[in-house]
């Protein structure tokens, strides 16, 4: 039987592809009337959602990862940027052909720190239950892959998620490698609601395809369980995170690149 909360969803899902449509519909005639080329904003997450799809990276870098795409606009909020200047230095964009060599230990306990000019957001990994995603954070923050790279893109309607781990700041970049999904049976994930604090895989839709992209959950957030949690973020990262999503995004929709100035100054996994 189906609950009222899941007819509510459903029913603004339907409305919300109504109203889609009849925006597409008025763009095409405003494009005929004035020959203007209108540009279409790309709502492609935190691995997206058909409404549940997602769309992203391919190793020939024509899609974009993502969390996920199901969003209602929003008004753009207007506020200051509350974060740093970047530290100096350049992104790497390395790529290699396979997945590093599993190396990690899956018993012992890790943890991720991302030192960003917001703020230090630390998470604690989950190597037991994500050994081959674990082991990739490992290596490429050792290669210093994430190093100066934007978190470039923020999500606040529906879905509430900052997604990083793209060295070139688009969306399409990754390490030219996959690594298999994992824990997507992980005690946290609840109907289908991936909870504040949860860090996961970015993905193309498709099986087994998490490269270097992965979100940050800052409000629980309804998502199918194919994306692969293998962190939680800290309380004081999470106060970070707020302070991030409360500058907003840049588009007015839900979803774009943030107004905060989010760059991952400096990424490392330390085991403890």
């Amino acid at each position: 039987m189906v609950s009222q909360e899941q007819r509510r969803r459903q029913l603004a899902r339907e409305k919300f592809l109504r109203q889609q449509q009849r925006r597409t519909v008025a763009r095409r005639k405003a494009r005929m009337r004035n020959s203007v080329i209108a540009s279409v904003l790309g709502v492609v997450i935190i691995g997206s959602l058909a409404l549940y799809t997602t769309g992203v990276l391919k190793d020939d870098g024509t899609k974009k990862e993502n969390a996920g795409s199901e969003v209602s606009p929003s008004p753009t909020s207007k506020a200051p940027d509350p974060c740093e200047k970047p530290a100096e230095g350049k992104v790497k964009t390395a790529t290699w052909k396979k997945e590093p060599e599993l190396t990690i230990d899956k018993s012992a306990k890790y943890t991720m720190k991302l030192a960003t000019t917001c703020g230090d957001i630390d998470i604690a990994l989950k190597a037991s239950a994500a050994p081959h995603t674990v082991n990739s954070f490992d290596f490429l923050a050792g290669k210093r892959y994430f190093d100066h790279s934007k978190c470039h893109r923020l999500t606040t309607n529906v879905i509430h998620v900052l997604q990083c781990g793209d060295p070139t700041g688009t969306g399409t970049g990754g390490p030219g490698y996959t690594i298999p999904d994992e824990n997507l049976k992980d005690k946290s994930l609840k109907d289908n609601i991936y909870p504040a604090g949860t860090v996961a895989m970015a993905n193309t839709g498709q099986k087994n395809s998490g490269g270097s992209q992965f979100f940050l959950v800052f409000k629980d957030s309804q998502l199918p369980p194919s994306y692969t949690p293998f962190g939680t973020v800290s309380e004081s990262g999470m106060k970070v995170l707020k302070k991030i999503a409360d500058a907003g995004e840049s588009t007015g929709g839900g979803d774009g690149a943030p107004n905060a100035t989010v760059v991952i100054n400096k990424a490392t996994v330390t085991k403890s």
